[in-house]
């Protein structure tokens, strides 16, 4: 078999033991990698917005043009599940029953109620849904039952500025349709995840609620493709590491938020990358800059 010179040094990567980047001179941390991954993407003309933050000293360790709004995708979906829970919470009839889909619901893209055969479900199961496979048709679904306006009533209630879910998930946007799904600024979703893990996303019940149904999140194929998890089971801890987060993915868009604890620490984190997404080498080449972040996060809590 012959093994081609890219392939070859992909691999000698992998082989060569990494040396922690975490501490650097004096002690001090540094996520020298991906930071550097992640400039090369931005001087070929790629808009990079990333932040981490320490859970335990709410310290900020990067922050890279992270109050930018920039479209998210799926991550938006995440205000949806807030809306969900608190109504749950709050005992509102709306957070509870079965919802049926209607033709003016159906899309395609990601998720599996579309594909499969029960006419409706559970307000909680749809959660679950969005939760862990962003599932598309659930998140209209629910749209349909809670109301946008609602979402952003209560994310901005969050005190969010420059993040939202705008519009409800179509195939098609035309010039009277929101032009992106969500939009978001990476040092308010890295807040975001951090006020949930501490459950003061509304109250703690919601909030853990909340993370409950991201924690079955099946999309491991960004920043978190560096932490060797298995992506349909990591919802406890696997040597150590535990993982709840949240993906979006659309054509020129890659964005991922959550949150990673260690056996040293834990942070809070985001990125988002927005590109030109005519050739699949630079989408892998987004998707290989990401991961090199990700080993950045995985050996500051590790």
């Amino acid at each position: 078999m012959v093994v081609g010179t890219r392939d070859h040094e992909r691999r000698e990567r992998l082989r060569t033991p990494r040396i922690g980047r975490h501490r650097g001179v004096g002690g001090a941390e540094s996520f020298t990698g991906g930071f550097n991954a992640l400039a090369q993407l931005a001087y070929a003309g790629v808009t990079v917005s990333a932040n981490v933050v320490d859970l335990q000293t709410g310290r900020t360790l990067v922050s890279i043009d992270d109050r930018v709004a920039l479209p998210t995708a799926g991550v938006g979906k995440i205000l949806l599940l807030i809306e969900v829970s608190a109504r749950i919470t709050a005992r509102d009839a709306t957070g509870f029953g079965i919802l049926d889909k209607t033709p003016g619901d159906a899309v395609g893209g990601s998720g599996i109620w579309q594909r499969l055969q029960a006419p409706a479900l559970p307000v909680t199961d749809l959660a679950l849904l969005v939760g862990a496979t962003s599932d598309n048709l659930a998140t209209n679904v629910l749209l349909r039952h809670v109301g946008l306006d609602s979402v952003r009533a209560r994310s901005e209630a969050l005190g969010l500025s420059g993040t939202a879910l705008l519009d409800l998930v179509r195939d098609h946007r035309g010039p009277d349709d929101a032009p992106q799904l969500s939009i978001g600024s990476t040092a308010e979703l890295s807040w975001l995840f951090s006020t949930l893990a501490r459950g003061q996303v509304v109250d703690a019940v919601t909030s853990q609620r909340v993370l409950g149904w991201l924690s079955h999140n099946a999309d491991l194929s960004m920043v978190s493709s560096a932490f060797g998890l298995d992506p349909l089971s990591h919802r406890t801890a696997d040597s150590g590491l535990r993982l709840i987060n949240k993906t979006g993915t659309d054509v020129g868009v890659r964005s991922e938020a959550g949150l990673l604890s260690g056996s040293r620490t834990g942070v809070a984190y985001a990125v988002t990358v927005q590109f030109t997404d005519t050739a699949i080498a630079m989408r892998l080449r987004v998707l290989e800059a990401l991961r090199t972040f990700g080993y950045d996060l995985l050996e500051y809590v590790h």
